[in-house]
């Protein structure tokens, strides 16, 4: 785990020197560019190569870093085993329910009951207990 978190830092020191490097080159559109004179430690020439360079550099370490990361990652999750402990299922014993039956069936202690049956042709459309029966006419 001490080698992932070293290359997790350095993975961050590396992209915060490339967006710095990136930063301070010239560009077309100004950017924030270090102008350089001519008769200085390094021309502007001198300096834009050198930017360039180092921007590669920082950009293939960068890339190289997130490849190693990745690999470290997964070497360190492959050995770990997957969690069942909160697997739903019944026990081993136990018969499954047909699957026509009710999931609910003896629920909350009170017993079960059919439903009635639905009236038919003579005995008449509304019950005389139904609440609702004057409320569609």
């Amino acid at each position: 785990m001490s080698l992932f978190i070293f290359l997790t830092v350095l993975q961050a020191l590396v992209g915060a020197a490339l967006v710095f490097v990136i930063l301070i080159q010239r560009s077309e559109g100004g950017g924030l560019g270090v102008g350089g004179s001519p008769g200085g430690l390094m021309s502007a020439r001198g300096a834009a190569n050198f930017l360039t360079r180092l921007t590669t550099i920082l950009a293939i370490a960068f890339v190289s870093l997130s490849i190693v990361l990745a690999a470290v990652a997964v070497g360190a999750a492959s050995g770990t085993k997957v969690d069942t402990s909160l697997k739903r299922g019944a026990p081993a014993g136990a018969p499954a329910a047909p699957l026509g039956a009710d999931p609910l069936a003896g629920v909350g202690g009170a017993p079960t009951q059919p439903a009635p049956a639905a009236p038919t042709g003579s005995e008449g459309t509304s019950p005389a207990n139904d609440p609702l029966a004057g409320a569609a006419q």
